[in-house]
């Protein structure tokens, strides 16, 4: 693993790491990180996946991870999903520039897997792997969220984001510590029935319709946060995407659970990390996975 700054286009700093196999590439992998998830927790399975051959960019969006906000913190610090989208551009153009005559596939872990489709770099993607990923809409939420997500977006985001200056989702033990344009935009989506799509207008729907590369959706049936027709929804965002969706049990593994962030955990290196590889390489070829 070696660690890298990659610089947005409007010149913010984001801190990466490049894991490499040490032979021939077969291509790049970009992983797009989870609402409020660290690089560090995909390095098990980027370190796996160079060793498959790949060589694979991990990166925090800015304001979080390593990409953090600095002394000042994140009251009052400015970011939105908007700019989010641009340090996932700059994770593609660095990972492009590095090996510009191979292939290079996207990861997409939830948020990871719905913010390309505002990417100004579509052209450089060659397809998309789409983990635990629905469009958010929180009508489409899983049971168990369901439950609570009333209270989470109409009191508890508002209240608390005013009151810090920041959504402090560590101290709450919700999603993680956000920017205040960030999670008031992800509330914007996720109370449109179109998510990001009716959310923003037109310009989002037409971002989306560029999207021609092919994506390949695993819906997991344990998973506490997205659901099937979540996944579906998402889905529909990208018109133009030759899209599948494959469903995912614990059973299919031999495991009891799997959930929405388990894939990336070091216990499933012999199980769902291979299975995972093999979607990745069979996207040249959507038809054939």
């Amino acid at each position: 693993m070696r660690p890298e700054t990659i610089v947005a286009a409007d010149g913010t700093k984001l801190a990466a790491r490049v894991y490499a196999s040490g032979r021939r590439d077969r291509g790049s992998v970009v992983i797009g990180g989870a609402m409020g998830v660290r690089q560090d927790y995909y390095a098990p399975f980027a370190q796996w996946l160079a060793g498959q051959g790949w060589r694979v960019v991990t990166f925090d969006y800015r304001g979080s991870g390593e990409s953090g906000p600095g002394i000042g913190g994140l009251r009052g610090f400015k970011a939105d999903l908007f700019d989010w989208t641009r340090d996932y551009e700059a994770a593609i153009d660095a990972a492009h520039a590095a090996l510009p005559d191979r292939p290079l596939y996207l990861l997409g872990h939830s948020l990871g897997a719905q913010l390309p489709g505002l990417l100004g770099n579509q052209h450089k993607v060659s397809g998309m792997l789409s983990i635990a990923a629905g469009t958010g809409y929180w009508r489409d939420n899983a049971p168990r969220l369901k439950r609570v997500v009333f209270y989470f977006w109409f009191v508890l985001v508002p209240l608390a984001t005013r009151l810090y200056g920041y959504f402090p989702g560590r101290k709450l033990r919700k999603v993680g510590d956000l920017p205040a344009g960030v999670v008031m935009q992800w509330r914007k989506w996720c109370l449109d029935p179109e998510y990001s799509v009716g959310a923003e207008g037109e310009a989002a729907r037409q971002a989306y319709a560029r999207a021609t590369f092919p994506v390949h959706a695993v819906s997991i049936t344990d998973d506490e946060l997205m659901t099937l027709r979540g996944t579906h929804r998402l889905l529909g965002l990208y018109p133009n995407a030759p899209s599948q969706v494959r469903r995912l049990a614990p059973g299919d593994l031999g495991v009891r659970r799997l959930g929405h962030f388990g894939p990336f955990r070091s216990e499933h290196e012999s199980g769902l990390w291979p299975r995972m590889a093999e979607w990745l390489g069979a996207l040249a070829n959507p038809g054939a996975a």
